[in-house]
């Protein structure tokens, strides 16, 4: 599943151009890779490329990708719009007849869709197809999300940057990360608090079913590195601001970025509801190439959290962008902090939030 949406800020000659370079770096890149369930081998590189969200904010999301095709030579001939929507739609089709695309696109121009499509299937098993309403699991786009519940409730005074996260977990195992750690360091990857994947998460997966069981698991060790000092993507680092989110306001996350983000972008179709629950649309995901796939329901773990594992739909991604650029989740200031890059994430890019 893939979205676009043009900033109004961004004049039309940009879009045609970031329309074809993205969609073909981001085809290109992603038919080149297995899917994973959180994208675990693909997510740090990946996010040293692209800001969370940018002034044409692009999403990336899970569909249905699988065997690589050959890369086809960069064209530097201009298109117009509607020649570069052509060439999109073009192209899915294409991707869509050689088994190597399932999934839905959106692309939206000054509020309005300029081009949808959805193709393949959503459940291979019972040939369910894919539509514009189908969720996907979108991996690590929660983190979105959550700093997004965090800089509502610094706007709001109930949370610092500055402040180490003891203040917020009192009872946080290792005293290091309690204090020196801040809320900042964990927005931008900066803390040192590791990852969450590897041995010890395939051990326990179905046994982490809330924050704070990531937090008995993981919360002894102590800092990578001084934190500050250096950028390290970090899944648990988000685990942290979860527990921070549902400390401060006394909600658990869900609930709190339900009512807070979801409910009002006005996003129907997004949650991360327990892999048990039935849940109407919700694609399957898959891992392998070619012929050969297979469900990736063993790998996943007992729910999304606050750093990431939920699912979504095209529209819903769209209406989130549209809400945040026009500040209905957070103020301007804070909408600028959260998609300005800041810390050095290597490769001559930075990160936002």
């Amino acid at each position: 599943m893939i979205g676009f949406m043009e900033s109004r800020d961004v004049p039309s000659s940009a879009l045609v151009g970031c329309l074809r370079h993205c969609f073909a770096e981001i085809l290109r890149e992603w038919l080149t890779r297995a899917t994973t369930t959180e994208g675990k081998h693909m997510k740090e590189g990946w996010t040293r490329r692209f800001s969370a969200i940018s002034e044409l904010v692009v999403f990336l999301v899970f569909g249905l990708f699988v065997v690589a095709p050959e890369p086809s030579p960069a064209k530097s001939a201009s298109l117009s719009e509607p020649e570069a929507i052509e060439a999109i739609r073009a192209e899915l089709q294409a991707a869509t007849d050689r088994g190597q695309f399932a999934g839905a696109v959106m692309i939206s121009k000054d509020g309005a869709p300029v081009f949808q499509a959805a193709s393949g299937y959503a459940d291979l098993e019972r040939k369910i197809l894919n539509d514009m309403e189908t969720k996907f699991r979108i991996g690590s786009m929660n983190k979105m999300f959550t700093a997004v519940a965090v800089l509502q409730l610094v706007q709001a005074g109930k949370v610092q940057l500055t402040d180490p996260i003891g203040k917020y977990l009192p009872d946080y195992p290792n005293p290091d990360i309690a204090s020196k750690v801040t809320v900042d360091h964990l927005l931008s990857h900066t803390a040192g608090t590791g990852d969450i994947f590897g041995p010890e998460f395939d051990k326990h997966r179905q046994e982490l079913r809330e924050l704070k069981d990531y937090i008995a698991l993981y919360g002894r060790r102590g800092p990578d590195y001084e934190p500050g000092s250096k950028w390290t993507y970090s899944n648990y680092g988000f685990v942290l601001l979860g527990a921070i989110i549902g400390h401060v306001t006394g909600q658990s996350y869900y609930d709190y970025v339900r009512e807070h983000v979801f409910v009002q972008a006005g996003m129907v179709g997004t949650d991360s509801l327990p892999e048990a629950s039935s849940v109407a649309g919700l694609s399957v995901g898959y891992i392998g190439a070619g012929s050969k796939v297979v469900a990736n329901t063993e790998t996943l773990p007992y729910r999304g959290t606050s750093a990431g594992g939920g699912y979504s739909t095209v529209g819903d991604l769209i209406r989130f962008a549209t809400a945040l650029t026009s500040h209905k989740l957070i103020n301007a200031g804070y909408t600028d902090l959260v998609t300005t890059g800041r810390a050095d994430a290597g490769l001559g890019a930075s990160r936002s939030i």
